[in-house]
C-alpha cells in the first residue's frame, strides 16, 4: 500500500523540490537527480502491483461520503506499466534534447509532477479521486505545453486549458447525476448504478454521454479535438511523446472508468448513447487521418495523427463486445509505444537538422539511417502491416466489430479503419521513401553521417523493439486482456 503512495507522491515531492530550489552549478546534478526520481518511481510503480495488487488504500475523506482512495486492479496495471515506460524512454531522451533549450529545471520539475499524476489516475479506486488528478493532470502538464515561451506556445497552452476545462466541467454533470443514483463511486466491474436508477433512464443516459464526451476532450474526440495539434507542434519533442503516448491515454482511461465501471455496459448497449458515441469516434478517425494527410509540418502531422488513433481505442470500446475491446486495450499498449517513438524521431531530427516540414527531409535516411529506420518500422505498424503490435490490436478491432452484430456499424466500422489505414500510409511513408530514396540528382558528394548521440537512439530503438515484440509474441497478453474484458461485459 505504501509502495503506491511512494509511487505517487516521490515524483510530486521531488519535481516541487526542483522548481523551488536555486539553479543548479552543474547541469549533471540536475539530470542525476531527475534521473533517480525517475528510475526509482519505475521501480515504486511495478512493485506496487506486485505486493498490492486487489488491495485498497484510504488517504482521506473530502467529506463524510467523498474518501480519496488508491486502488491496485488490472486496469490500472495496464496503463502504469505504459506510463512507466514513455516517462522512463521520454526523460532519458530528454537528457540530450533539452540541453539547448532554457528552463531546464522547470522542465524537468513539471515533468516529474507529471509522472505522479499520472500514476495516481492510474490507482485511483474511486471516481472522486480520479476526477481530482484529472483535473490536476491539465494543470500540471500545460507548463510542458508553453515551455519555450513563444506566442505560439502559449496560445497553445490557453486553448489546451480552455478545452480540457470545459471536458472536466461536462464530466462534472455526470458526476453529480451519478452520486446521486449509485451506492458507492467506487469502481466495480459492471458498474454501481443502484436498483432505482431505472426511475432516472433519461438524465443518467444523458450523464453518461456528457462524460464520454467530456473525458473525451482528453482523448482529441470530436468535436471538442483542436487543442491536441496545437499544443504538440509547440512542446518539446519528449514532451510531446509523453502527450500523445500517455497524457491522452487519460482520456481513455477517464471512459474505461465511466462505462465499464460506473454506468456499466448492459446499462448502455444499445442506447442512444452508444449510437452517437460510436457515430463520434468513427467521424474522428476518418477526419484526423485526413487532415494528417494534407499536414506539412512534420510535429503536427503525428498530432492530427493521433486524433485518429485514439478514436480506434475509443470506437472499440464504444462497440461493447470482448473481442473489441481487447483490440482497443492492444491498441492502447501498441499506439503508445509507436507514437512516442515517432515523436521521438521527429525530435532527433529537428535536433540534429534544425528541419520541421516534411519536404525538407529528403535524403535524411541517408544523413540519419538509424533514426528513419526506425520511424519506418513503427510507421508499419501504425499504419497496421504484421508482425507489428498494431496489425494485432487493428485485427482484434475489426473482427470485434463485426462479432457485435450491430446494423451498419459493424461494417461501416472496418471500412471506415481500412480507409484510415491507408491514409496513414499516405501520410507516414512519403519520408522514409524520400529520406531513403532521395533521387539522382541529390547531393552524395556532401552527404554527412550525423546520427544523435545514444541518450537519443536508445530510447527510440526500445520503443520500436517493444512495439514489434507486442506484435510478434501477442498470445500471453491477448490472452490476459480478453480475461479482463470478459470480466467487464
Amino acid at each position: 500500500m505504501y509502495l503506491m503512495l511512494l509511487s505517487v507522491f516521490l515524483p510530486i515531492l521531488t519535481g516541487i523540490w526542483l522548481l523551488i530550489r536555486k539553479e543548479y552549478a552543474k547541469r549533471l546534478r540536475l539530470l542525476a537527480v531527475t534521473g533517480a526520481a525517475l528510475v526509482l518511481t519505475g521501480a515504486l510503480t511495478v512493485s506496487a502491483f506486485v505486493t498490492a495488487y486487489g488491495s485498497s488504500f484510504t488517504l482521506f475523506y473530502l467529506t463524510k461520503t467523498l474518501p480519496i482512495v488508491l486502488a491496485a486492479d488490472e486496469m490500472s496495471a495496464l496503463f502504469s506499466c505504459l506510463t512507466v515506460v514513455i516517462l522512463l524512454c521520454a526523460g532519458l531522451f530528454s537528457f540530450e534534447y533539452m540541453k539547448h533549450e532554457t528552463n531546464e529545471k522547470r522542465y524537468y520539475g513539471f515533468y516529474l509532477i507529471v509522472f505522479g499524476v499520472l500514476n495516481a489516475l492510474c490507482f485511483a479506486g474511486n471516481l472522486i479521486t480520479f476526477y481530482l488528478f484529472f483535473e490536476m493532470l491539465t494543470l500540471t502538464s500545460m507548463p510542458l505545453v508553453l515551455h519555450n515561451g513563444s506566442r505560439e506556445a502559449i496560445m497553445a497552452g490557453l486553448k489546451y486549458l480552455f478545452f480540457s476545462m470545459c471536458g472536466a466541467y461536462m464530466a462534472l454533470f455526470g458526476v453529480f447525476v451519478i452520486s446521486r443514483n449509485s451506492d458507492a463511486l467506487a469502481f466495480t466491474a459492471g458498474g454501481v448504478l443502484s436498483e432505482t436508477a431505472g426511475l432516472h433512464t433519461g438524465l443518467l443516459l444523458t450523464a453518461a454521454f456528457a462524460m464520454i464526451v467530456g473525458f473525451g476532450v482528453k482523448a482529441g474526440m470530436f468535436p471538442l479535438h483542436a487543442w491536441l495539434p496545437a499544443a504538440h507542434p509547440v512542446a518539446p519533442a519528449p514532451a510531446s511523446a509523453v502527450l500523445s503516448a500517455v497524457i491522452v491515454k487519460a482520456g481513455v482511461l477517464a471512459v474505461i472508468r465511466t462505462v465499464y465501471y460506473l454506468f456499466g455496459p448492459d446499462f448502455l448497449r444499445g442506447t442512444w448513447v452508444q449510437t452517437a458515441w460510436i457515430t463520434l469516434t468513427l467521424i474522428t478517425v476518418f477526419m484526423g487521418s485526413m487532415l494528417a494527410y494534407r499536414e506539412p509540418v512534420l510535429k503536427k502531422r503525428l498530432a492530427y495523427s493521433t486524433v485518429s488513433q485514439l478514436s480506434y481505442i475509443l470506437f472499440g470500446l464504444a462497440m461493447m463486445g470482448t473481442e473489441a475491446m481487447v483490440g482497443s486495450l492492444l491498441h492502447v499498449l501498441a499506439h503508445g509505444l509507436i507514437k512516442t517513438a515517432l515523436f521521438l524521431c521527429a525530435g532527433a531530427i529537428i535536433f540534429t537538422t534544425g528541419r520541421t516540414r516534411v519536404d525538407e527531409l529528403r535524403g535524411v535516411g541517408k544523413e540519419m539511417p538509424f533514426t528513419i529506420w526506425c520511424y519506418t518500422i513503427v510507421s508499419l505498424g501504425l499504419i497496421g502491416i504484421p508482425p507489428t503490435g498494431g496489425f494485432i490490436s487493428k485485427w482484434c478491432l475489426a473482427a470485434g466489430s463485426l462479432a457485435t452484430g450491430m446494423p451498419v456499424f459493424r461494417w461501416l466500422g472496418p471500412v471506415i479503419l481500412l480507409i484510415s489505414a491507408l491514409l496513414t500510409a499516405g501520410y507516414l511513408l512519403p519520408l522514409a521513401i524520400r529520406g531513403f530514396l532521395p533521387g539522382a540528382d541529390y547531393d552524395y558528394e556532401h552527404l554527412q553521417k550525423r546520427e544523435p548521440s545514444p541518450l537519443m537512439t536508445i530510447p527510440i530503438a526500445a520503443t520500436t523493439v517493444l512495439s514489434v515484440l507486442i506484435g510478434l509474441f501477442p498470445a500471453q497478453l491477448t490472452d490476459w486482456l480478453t480475461r479482463l474484458a470478459s470480466r467487464l461485459m
